[in-house]
């Protein structure tokens, strides 16, 4: 069974105060080498925090 190529461009992003999952991203793993790091608001915090890309 062939992989989708959609699911291995989906990114996980965490916030980095409280480690909650919040949101997903697609990335361009071949031309983006760094971990995507985004401000964005998380409902845990009630803040707009730094969310970080996060393992699979």
């Amino acid at each position: 069974m062939a992989k989708s190529k959609l699911k291995e461009q989906l990114t996980r992003l965490r916030c980095s105060k409280c480690k909650h999952v919040n949101y997903h991203t697609r990335k361009n793993k071949k031309t983006v080498d760094r971990k995507l790091e985004f401000k964005k608001y998380c409902k845990w915090c009630k803040a707009t925090t730094v969310h970080k890309e996060a393992r699979r």
